[in-house]
């Protein structure tokens, strides 16, 4: 598996968890990319990191860019990017990419990347226990999937945010940094607990998907793409449409909805697309023990 951390320089969180990164293990220079130097990873096999010049999420054709450049296919790309909100609420997040209307912030409209649930799962379960280690009183969570870019491999963005300030906040920004760490080191130990978890797409609530969060950091659940109900509202979640989150969703196992923050019809809706799908519906009684 080869695994490309992307960072930009038009980023301050981005380039702030870069440098982090590189302080905290061991990289070689491994050449030029878009005109900044890539990593190579020294102890973890397959494991890059590159620079883009320009935004994350409006920068297209990055696969076909590492391919040229770089000689690489990666199967899987792990964005650190910035979070912005009008709130400023010091946030600390991790979510899929996408887009289930209207193309406005990068990417295709109604197209969705290939999720990587168990290690956002992972991510978020570290994240949380290393924030309360460096007393950050940062929220951490999912967020639903939102914007570009358009990508064929799997692929998850951890932000800080959500103001300039957090975005210099340089224990936020080592946080996530060391998260990351975390989350490839187990892999390449070959610990990998997440994988018990069960796979979901989840539909229903906010934005900062709550109920979806606070499933995966209390049971083994594993969320890939989550749909909000302001999606629900719009009318872009059609039959279609659910069809191509389960399809990005890899080894998803069911659907779970947040039905406290869905009208009774829209619950009716989705239980009965379900089943003409032959998708199950789970319940938080259906999952696996807590978490220890």
């Amino acid at each position: 598996m080869t695994t490309v951390i992307v960072t930009s320089d038009q980023d301050p969180a981005s380039t702030n968890m870069r440098s982090c990164i590189l302080q905290e293990s061991s990289w070689v220079e491994h050449t030029f990319f878009l005109d900044s130097i890539s990593y190579r990873h020294q102890h973890i096999d397959h494991l890059y990191m590159v620079t883009i010049p320009d935004k994350t999420i409006i920068h297209e054709n990055l696969q076909e860019e590492l391919n040229s450049y770089l000689d690489l296919e990666p199967t899987r790309l792990i964005f650190l990017s910035r979070h912005r909100s009008k709130t400023g609420e010091p946030t600390i997040t991790t979510h899929p990419i996408g887009n289930y209307g209207t193309a406005d912030f990068g990417g295709r409209p109604r197209s969705l990347t290939p999720a990587l649930p168990f290690e956002m799962a992972g991510l978020l379960r570290i994240l949380l226990r290393r924030a309360k280690e460096a007393d950050l009183t940062h929220h951490i969570c999912y967020e639903v999937t939102h914007h570009g870019p358009f990508l064929k491999i799997p692929t998850l963005f951890a932000e800080v945010g959500s103001d300039e300030k957090q975005w210099e906040n340089i224990d936020a920004c080592r946080v996530v940094a060391l998260s990351v760490l975390e989350l490839l080191e187990n892999e390449s130990r070959s610990s990998r607990p997440y994988y018990n978890d069960t796979v979901l797409l989840g539909i229903g609530g906010g934005h900062y998907a709550p109920r979806f969060s606070d499933m995966c950091l209390s049971k083994h659940a594993a969320f890939g793409h989550m749909i909000p109900s302001y999606h629900i509202t719009s009318g872009a979640i059609d039959e279609e449409m659910l069809k191509r989150a389960l399809d990005a969703t890899p080894q998803v196992q069911g659907v779970y909805l947040h039905r406290k923050a869905m009208k009774k019809s829209d619950v009716t809706f989705f239980k009965d697309l379900c089943k003409k799908l032959g998708v199950t519906v789970l319940s938080s009684r259906d999952l696996l023990d807590p978490l220890k």
